[in-house]
């Protein structure tokens, strides 16, 4: 996706995150940036050299994808309607850096919610009777459910949310960064229109 840096970009103030109830604050920078031509957009923390990028994903897009790896019409809906990002992780920092998305949240409104993982996914469609290798297709193109990442390492992948199209979020993190525990928040996030 080709971005206009200068158009739809807003940079927040650091904002401190807690990092645990023992451990001191956090600072951490979150940004969003808008793509002039789809007018899809990304929002970005960072802390100490590590990013989490999180890109919007058309309902669309997500239905033709999994309809190319063999989802029927149904199911490939259910999944393009459950809010799906582009994720994208980088170790741009010193440190060995690990995370687990079981640890992650989303808030939405009074609720907390888990992340629509990889084995949460699978378990649905084994239950369902999905074919082998979608299932393979799917699970590999999810962003992998525990990663660690030395000093340069990056990957990528979608992360699914479960909520509907248009509906907004507070992303709640948590990694180890050099053995230390690190928590932050990317909050508002949108999920896309289904346009």
């Amino acid at each position: 996706m080709r971005r206009e840096s200068t158009r739809g970009y807003l940079r927040w103030m650091s904002i401190p995150f807690l990092a645990g109830c023992v451990a001191g604050a956090a600072w951490a920078d979150v940004s969003t940036d808008q793509d002039a031509e789809t007018g899809l957009r990304s929002w970005t923390w960072s802390h100490q050299g590590v990013s989490i990028e999180l890109v919007q994903r058309l309902p669309d897009q997500t239905r033709a994808f999994f309809l190319g790896r063999g989802f029927s019409a149904e199911d490939a809906d259910r999944i393009g309607r459950a809010c799906v990002f582009q994720t994208i992780f980088r170790n741009g920092g010193t440190r060995t850096v690990e995370y687990d998305l079981d640890d992650w949240s989303l808030g939405h409104g009074s609720e907390r919610s888990a992340l629509r993982t990889r084995e949460v996914w699978d378990r649905e469609w084994e239950s369902q009777g999905i074919d082998q290798p979608a299932r393979i297709a799917f699970r590999w193109s999810l962003l992998p459910t525990m990663q660690r990442f030395e000093p340069g390492d990056y990957n990528w992948g979608m992360t699914s949310f479960g909520l509907p199209p248009g509906a907004w979020f507070d992303l709640s993190l948590v990694m180890e960064i050099g053995g230390e525990r690190v928590t932050g928040e990317i909050p508002a996030v949108v999920c896309a229109a289904d346009r």
